[in-house]
């Protein structure tokens, strides 16, 4: 191999390398700022591009997805003076390469040191106990403060979160203390309303029972009334029935012998029951003459009769 032959070799390799120099392939979701001369010439997209040699150069890379980045905890004051400590995550996205890479020098600390200034400042205007509650509010309030800050830079805030709120030990310990007594106290609330619930509940079951009772008592009596109607009713139909048949067997033929010897039985009958109750009785005068006495009853009855 002679020596032209080498430097020919030489030659190719370097306008090899140069060309490929010249041919830039960005990635989806980037953008590249060329320069020209030092001078702003243009922004590269998603694909493949070709560079002037010597002319033009690659001066920023960058990536158009949306970025994390975290906040480190600071010490913030609130309004009740409680020193506590807080940190987050910032999403923020370039928009306009151009102005992210000549709008400032590092778009990601100032977006950190905004967004810290601005929690000191929003915790100072609140107590200890909303701070855990606004944590909402704090994180609007954070991105809207960033965002306005940053459109001259390119970046788009989306959104902030407050990782942790921590508060010193003493507050801690307190805050659990009261947290305890709350329970305590909702325990025995909730305790009391069972058993007064439970006093309502027994008192409303001896209230039906009596009510029951009652209505069953009054049943019962109603109940006997009507059984006793029904059988002073039966009888008094059973006794005039029984009037009817003993009037309609008088004015039959040989009736009123019947009835004169019925009465003479049971006259009879009675006195002598009356002999063996009393130690002492009267006698009727005309005692020994029956006839008197059957005579007497049914001079009586003629008269009932008539």
């Amino acid at each position: 191999m002679t020596a032209q032959t080498i430097v020919f070799i030489v030659i190719g390799v370097i306008v090899f390398f140069i060309l490929m120099s010249c041919i830039k392939i960005v990635p989806q979701r980037s953008a590249y700022i060329v320069e020209r001369l030092g001078k702003y010439n243009g922004t590269l997209t998603a694909g493949i591009h070709f560079l002037i040699p010597f002319l033009d150069k690659v001066s920023y890379k960058h990536t158009l997805k949306e970025a994390a980045i975290d906040v480190a905890s600071q010490s913030c004051i609130t309004k009740d003076n409680i020193a506590v400590e807080v940190d987050g995550v910032l999403y923020l996205q370039i928009i306009d390469p151009k102005k992210a890479s000549y709008g400032i020098d590092n778009y990601g600390f100032a977006a950190i040191q905004i967004a810290q200034t601005t929690m000191r400042s929003i915790i100072g205007r609140l107590d200890l106990d909303k701070t855990f509650e606004e944590r909402d509010t704090i994180n609007t309030s954070i991105v809207d403060a960033v965002d306005k800050a940053s459109d001259p830079w390119g970046v788009k805030v989306t959104r902030y979160e407050v990782k942790n709120i921590t508060p010193p030990q003493s507050i801690k310990d307190a805050m659990e203390k009261q947290m305890r007594a709350e329970r305590e106290k909702r325990a025995m609330i909730a305790e009391s309303e069972g058993q007064k619930q439970a006093k309502i509940n027994v008192a409303e079951g001896d209230k039906q029972e009596l009510i029951a009772r009652s209505e069953g008592e009054k049943q019962k009596r109603i109940n006997e009334a009507e059984g006793k109607a029904a059988e002073i009713e039966f009888v008094a139909t059973a006794t005039a029935k029984g009037i009817r048949e003993i009037a309609s067997s008088i004015n039959e033929k040989g009736g009123i012998d019947a009835v004169n010897l019925r009465v003479a039985e049971q006259y009879l009958g009675e006195f002598g029951k009356l002999a063996k109750t009393n130690n002492t009785m009267i006698i009727p005068s005309n005692m020994s003459d029956v006839s008197s006495i059957i005579a007497t009853a049914t001079s009586v009855l003629d008269q009932t009769k008539k």
